[in-house]
Parts: C-alpha cells; structure tokens; sequence
C-alpha cells in the first residue's frame, strides 16, 4: 500500500517526518518497506498483512495514526469518513425505479449502488490526476480515476457500469454456471465455473465479483450515465476465483483481506459528492441497498492481569481502555474486577478472543516500553527429549547402518508405491506432480534411487503421510502421521580389488530392522500378514505389526524401473513410540573368561529358526551369555528338504566353566533342539 504523505496531511494533522511515520506504522504491525519518491514526492511503501484488511486505506492508516501518537490530530474530513458519510438524499428510494439489485449467492453480504446522468467522461482534473499517481495508479478517466482514489481512501472498492450497456437495467449476484466464459477487462477471454462468484445483468455475466469487471459494460469516453457499484464479498471466495483466473487487482487484494461491510454506502456516498464537486452531476436518488444479514458484533471479555503477564509491562485499566476506543472499539470497563468489555468495530473481524485484545493494547502501548528483567521460574530441559530425541536416535542408528538419507515433498502425483486405501487429492493443486499428499514414502525413495542410477543404493526417510478417515468431515478429513522408510538393492558395501559388495537381500534388509529395533528400544514382529501389501512380493513380505517390510513386487519393480532384488521397509513412528519400550539391561564386566561350544544340526527347511533360537535361550538359562547362527548349507551331503545350520554358544558363569560342564550345557542346547526336530550332525 502507497500512502503519500502529502495526501496523509489532508486528513491528519500531524508533524512527524516521513521516516518517523514509517517507524511509528512498523511499530503498529505495518511495515515500511521503503519510502520512495513520486513526483519529487515521499511515498511510503507499507506491508499490509493479510488479516489487516483495514490498513489497505488512507482511512485506515491515519486511525493507526491517530491511535499510536495521541498528539497527532483528526481532519473534518477524516471526522466525516469516520462518521459514516452520509448525503442528503440517502432515504431517497427513486433509484429502484431505475435498477434493481438481487443477491443469489451466500457469498454476497452487501450490495450498494448509485446512479448517475448525463455525465462527460474525460480527463480527471489536475489535482486528482496528481492523488492517483502518488497512489501508484496510471490516471485513465474521470470515473475510473475518481473509484480508485476512493478505493485508495476507504478500502472499499468501487466499480462503474455503463448504465446504457446494462441490459435490463440489472444486478444479479450469483455463482457462474458450469461452462460460462465471459471477457474481462484485460480483454481476455475467462472460462468460469461454479465455485466463482459472478456480477450479471439480465442476460449475462459482465464482471467477476472483487477481482475484474467485464468489457460489455465499461466506462468509455462515449459513457453518458453510470451505475456505481459498491459490495461486500467473502474473502476466500474472492481469493479461490483470483486463483483460478489467474487475476490480481488492487480491488481483489483488499477483498482477500476482508472489506468492511459497513463501509458499502460510504465509499458510494463520497465518490457521489466528489463527482458533484468536480462535475456537478448528482445522483438519481439515493442509495439501492441490499443487506440482507447485518453484521453484529461480539462483545470479548479482557482480563487487566493476564494482559499484564503476557505483555510483561504494567498497562493500567485506563491506558487500556484508551486505546481500544481510539482504534474504534465499544468500551465498557468494570473497576472492580480490572477488566473491560470489548467489542471490535465492523472493520475488525480479525478480533475473535481475548489474546487478540492484549496484542492490540500492546502494540499501541508500545513493545519497546517492555521492561528489561531476568528470567523467573524453572529452566527446562535443554536440547530433544522425549519423542525428538527418539526420532533423532532412529536417525543415527539407520545411518550407521549404511543408508544415506533424503527429504522429499509431501506433495506427489499417483505411483504404484503408494499405500493401499487412496491419497488426498488438494483443492487447488500448483500442478499434476503435486495434485496429493502422499501416503507413504516409498515412492520418494523408489524417485531417489532411480535418479541415483537404480542400483547399488540404500536409501531411507523420515517424514509425514496423510492417510484418508473414513466418513470425516470438516476441514481436516485425514490422519497424519510420521513415517520412516528405508529401500535397499544392489551392492550394500562398496566393491574392493578381492570381491564385490555383499548383495542386498531379504535377510540383509531384516538386519537393518533389527538394528533400529534395538536403537528404538522397541520389538517388532516379523508375522505372515493377514492382508497382502500389493506393493511387495506375495511370499516375501512380512507385518512388522508398526508397518509392512518385503521385496518389492516383480510388476511394480518394473512398472517404477527398480531392479527385482529391492528391499522396502515402512514403518509408523507414532504407532511405533507408542508401544512398549525395552528398558536396556547392564551388567558389570566379567572376571571370568567365557567358553564357546559350535554345534552343527541337521533341521527340516519347515522348521523356522525362530523356534530353534527359542529352544536354545530357554534351556541355556543363566549360563548362556550369546549365540549366533554363522553358517547355513543346503546341497550335496545334506538330505532334500532339510539345511545345515552351524551356531555358536557362548557360555559365562561366575567362575571358571570345566570342559565337562561346557558339554553339558551344549548337549542340553542339543536336545533341546532335537525335540524341535533338529538332528546333531
């Protein structure tokens, strides 16, 4: 917004430069990005945050003003736009014989208009042509000119029809149908659809509602007579259509900020007597006005002693109550229970609770007035805990495992990888790479690994996936949750001049599960899963109970140009921290050598080694310190259908083991193991 400091004065009394003006809006909440010049002029160039749609005017600005530095001093001029504005003639109903107004659409809460006759449409005078080059705008015509000083001066956009080319002599506000085009100002061809709020006349569209006006109806030079429009529209309407047209214009920028309803006969009357002033043409009657649900305000309670801790200032009752009215608040105060009442002017809907109250007090107090103290209370824990510290814990553990992590978008177009059940398609999506959010993070690592080669990669991710609720509503229609997600295949370690890498495989990619299980403090099972994942392998795929883990499907790995030996693992963080944590053991370091016995057993290929390794650990007991299994053989001298398999027993006691006593522990591990149909070889 350009606020030249000339036409600020017009309104304002005030003595301050323009750089301690820019300091004093800065410190209000606007922001002065530069003070340029216009025609040797100073402009201050200020940033209006988006929920400040007041600010977006001169009017706005000088109650900023007005309120921050109480020496500065309101204009009649400003006290009439404060007021309300009104003509003489407002109570005149004669302009409904004239034009009619209908309002179709929710989106639409007000509608004002004005007619004017027998108007010559030509060169502004100077003094106007001047204000609307120091607000940044070309000068066109007279009433183009005169609706954007206007515009400029309330915040209330303003838009003129020919009157002469308003078929029917019409307003309808509606939402476009389905297939509608219409031509804008821009002389561009627009395609519109249902979710667009349209201005129409009896027969078709001729403006698209707080962005443009449309070419059948604009002003010209040959424009004798004028239908002046003024209306309020519900801002997220008006930012969807701007989105999807492509338009931007200083009329939609306020509207997407929020336009005062109660500012609708206003901006019409002031463009009216402006017009009166510079032509001497009035209106035909008063004001066509339709508002079918006036605004109410909201009264909020504010507590003196909580806006006190949370400003960390001392601010009396009466300081409060001061600068709430001098920014347009309804005050009542209660001095027995130090507080106030507050209700927020129409202009304000960005007021909605207490915190909103304290931060306006505090920002007309003044932030800089906070005193200088030491900090008071407990110190909390510095650095992660809890759960962050988990998750950076999980971090360094799949790093030492030897995969390299990325970081990928949330957003995604469809894959194979996703997971069952559907992705959430956005609203307005930037394009079709990012129509979703994801459900899963395999599809980023299967990304990654081809663009790095598709071979010899190990890869993982931590991240957030949006899963589907089933029968939600509302605005958050899903389930989010975080993720870790790793993918193998090829090499695991690079190759030397005596051998290649190890191969990735299934048992390689359950190494590395385990590895974050015991980082993770935390199990994981490796059951047969109820429901196939179509994602993997059917035959080589398991449920981690937190997640899914397998081989990649032949017809997926194909379909995404990943070789057939890769490796997925996907498990839910949240669900995984959840569960049972294993509070780690210690013990003290022996003084007792330990004794090893390998044995090698002859086993069914039925027989899972979860079995064996449970048979092993109950009967070892105490004693048995560590096992492993460091060797396994299927071929020529071991009989079809079964497999050798070479495990070694570490024995520890306190004291030294005998021969004797170390055989009798391994032969108990043996028959052990016998009764689960394993054969000592």
């Amino acid at each position: 917004m350009k606020l030249p400091v000339s036409l600020l004065k017009d309104y304002v009394v005030t003595d301050m430069s323009p750089q301690e003006l820019g300091d004093l809006f800065t410190m209000t909440g606007f922001e002065l990005e530069e003070i340029i010049e216009i025609r040797g002029e100073p402009v201050l160039d200020i940033n209006i945050m988006a929920n400040r749609g007041d600010g977006a005017s001169i009017v706005g600005l000088c109650r900023e003003l007005l309120a921050k530095d109480p020496t500065a001093v309101a204009t009649p001029l400003l006290e009439r736009l404060f007021s309300g504005y009104a003509l003489p003639d407002d109570e005149s109903r004669d302009i409904w014989e004239h034009a009619t107004i209908t309002i179709e659409t929710e989106e639409c809460s007000r509608f004002g208009a004005r007619l004017f006759r027998g108007i010559t449409n030509g060169e502004s005078p100077d003094w106007l042509k001047r204000a609307v080059e120091l607000l940044g705008q070309r000068p066109i015509s007279l009433l183009v000119d005169l609706t954007n000083f206007v515009m400029f001066e309330t915040g209330q956009p303003l838009h003129a029809y020919d009157y002469d080319h308003l078929h029917g002599h019409r307003i309808i506000v509606r939402q476009a149908k389905e297939g509608e085009k219409m031509q804008t100002l821009d002389e561009v061809g627009r395609d519109l659809d249902s979710s667009m709020m349209m201005i129409c006349d009896a027969d078709r569209t001729i403006g698209v509602a707080g962005v443009m006006g449309g070419l059948d109806t604009e002003v010209s030079a040959s424009t004798k007579n004028c239908l002046l429009e003024a209306a309020s529209f519900d801002k997220q309407s008006i930012r969807r259509t701007r989105k999807r047209l492509g338009l931007h214009t200083e009329a939609s920028y306020r509207f997407e900020r929020y336009v005062d309803p109660e500012g609708v006969v206003r901006a019409i009357n002031r463009f009216a007597e402006l017009l009166q002033e510079i032509t001497g043409v009035k209106s035909v009657g008063g004001v066509a006005d339709v508002y079918p649900s006036p605004r109410t305000a909201t009264s909020i309670r504010l507590d003196l002693k909580r806006t006190r801790t949370l400003l960390g200032m001392p601010v009396s009752l009466d300081e409060a109550a001061t600068y709430l009215t001098r920014l347009g608040f309804t005050v009542e105060v209660n001095q027995e229970e130090d507080s106030l009442t507050a209700r927020a002017p129409s202009w304000r809907d960005d007021i909605v609770r207490q915190d909103d109250l304290i931060e306006e007090i505090g920002r007309v107090h003044g932030y800089e007035k906070i005193p200088e103290a030491l900090p008071i209370g407990s110190t909390p824990l510095g650095g992660p805990h809890g759960q962050h510290l988990w998750t950076d814990q999980l971090r360094a553990a799949a790093l030492r495992t030897g995969l390299n992590q990325i970081i990928s978008h949330s957003l995604r177009k469809e894959t194979p990888l996703d997971a069952p059940g559907g992705l959430i398609p956005l609203r307005e999506p930037g394009s079709p790479e990012h129509a979703f959010l994801r459900n899963s993070l395999m599809s980023s690592l299967a990304e990654a690994a081809i663009r790095n080669g598709g071979d010899d990669v190990q890869l993982f991710e931590m991240g957030r996936v949006f899963v589907p609720k089933e029968g939600s509503e509302g605005l958050q229609p899903y389930g989010e949750t975080r993720s870790l997600a790793f993918l193998i295949t090829g090499d695991l370690d690079a190759p030397t001049w005596k051998k290649r890498g190890d191969e990735a495989d299934l048992f390689a990619a359950k190494g590395v599960l385990e590895s974050l299980g015991i980082a993770a403090r935390r199990s994981l099972r490796f059951d047969k899963p109820v429901t196939l994942d179509p994602r993997l392998h059917p035959t080589r795929q398991a449920d981690l109970g937190v997640g899914v883990f397998g081989q990649i499907h032949p017809e997926v790995a194909s379909a995404m140009d990943l070789p057939e030996m890769t490796f997925l693992a996907e498990i839910n963080l949240d669900a995984w921290y959840s569960s049972e944590a294993i509070e780690p053991t210690h013990a003290a370091l022996h003084r007792h050598p330990a004794l090893r016995r390998d044995i090698s057993v002859l086993v069914p290929s039925t027989v899972a080694y979860e079995k064996l390794e449970e048979a092993i650990c109950s009967t070892g007991g105490d004693l048995l310190e560590s096992h492993w299994l460091f060797d396994v053989y299927e071929g020529k001298g071991v009989p079809e259908g079964h497999r050798s398999l070479a495990i070694a027993l570490v024995f520890r006691k306190d004291g030294n083991f005998t021969d004797e006593e170390g055989n009798q522990a391994r032969d108990a591990i043996v028959a052990a193991l016998a009764e689960q149909g394993a054969i000592l070889r």
